[in-house]
């Protein structure tokens, strides 16, 4: 029996609670895994998990070995990435998740340009807007916004996204000078999933500090990068926007700010890694490549200039 094939298979299992989920991460067969757990069990001598219809549990011996391995087989792993770089490659795969605007918009671009250096290193890249369990979920970095509370995971705060409104010149002739946050409500708006809030309303702040809370109810909402720009180009409405999402329209006119004197909430934002995993090599060689480019993009302040959005 490989010992350490077999723990990834139960580790895995452990952390999906399923089988099958288990060896579509580890990218074997269901009956893969199932033999490698039963092998485990065989040679421990003791029953390590309890299957029901439903799902699959550790029992009281099986979460004691879960604790106690899975960190040493995350420092085996480390061990030997980093001992391949002593060649002088840094290789391996890396899991990331990401919001879809600056995803798309920048992240891509950077995972472009890491493989272009490191082109022995294979790069997963999801792009949604929900909120990942990294052991769960399997991934090795996430691109967050909003504080970071568990207790298993390390974050670096890239720095505060810049928010405000912008439309096509077309729509504004169409529909007229905005002179106030609260013509909104009459007006077409797009956004992103996440705006407004559950209450249906938007906050904005004025640069002299004072605060306007607008109700809207957007035409269109989405947490595509590519959509939101798409329709905002077509005169669809008034776009709430990540300033880095829409630095190169603005600068071509294709776009123009809206109550230029107004922003919306500013977003924190974090590069987060799972603590309960030794971080390997090619995900530090990443963390470093990419930080620097986050933070200097348009709209990525390292200051705080309005208040965070707690969602």
């Amino acid at each position: 029996m490989d010992i350490n094939t077999a723990l990834k298979a139960f580790i895995r299992t452990v952390e999906r609670g399923s089988i099958t989920s288990a060896a579509r991460d580890l990218g074997v067969s269901q009956p893969a895994v199932t033999k490698h757990l039963a092998n485990l069990e065989r040679h421990l001598k003791t029953r390590l998990l309890e299957r029901s219809s439903r799902s699959i549990r550790p029992t009281i011996e099986g979460m004691e070995l879960y604790e106690a391995s899975r960190l040493a087989i995350a420092s085996i792993d480390a061990a030997l990435e980093g001992a391949m770089i002593n060649t002088g490659e840094i290789s391996g795969n890396l899991r990331i998740h990401a919001p879809s605007c600056i995803g798309a918009q920048h992240l891509q671009v950077f995972v472009g340009d890491f493989q272009d250096q490191h082109p022995a290193v294979t790069i997963e890249l999801v792009l949604d807007d929900r909120i990942v369990d990294l052991i769960y979920d399997n991934f090795d970095l996430t691109l967050r916004y909003g504080k970071i509370l568990e207790q298993e995971v390390v974050a670096r705060r890239v720095g505060w996204v810049r928010r405000f409104l912008v439309a096509s010149p077309e729509y504004l002739e169409k529909a007229g000078p905005v002179y106030e946050p609260q013509s909104l409500s009459n007006l077409n708006v797009i956004a992103t999933l996440r705006t407004p809030s559950n209450r249906g309303t938007v906050s904005f702040y004025h640069d002299s500090g004072r605060v306007e809370v607008v109700s809207i109810n957007p035409v269109l909402k989405t947490n595509s990068a590519q959509v939101m720009t798409s329709a905002i180009l077509r005169g669809r409405g008034i776009g709430l926007v990540q300033q880095n999402l829409v630095t190169d329209l603005l600068r071509r006119g294709e776009v123009v700010r809206v109550l230029p004197d107004y922003t919306l909430e500013s977003s924190e934002a974090f590069l987060a890694y799972p603590s309960t995993k030794f971080m390997r090599p090619v995900v530090r060689a990443f963390t470093d490549f990419v930080m620097p480019r986050l933070r200097a993009l348009e709209g990525l302040m390292q200051n705080e200039e309005r208040r965070m959005e707690d969602a």
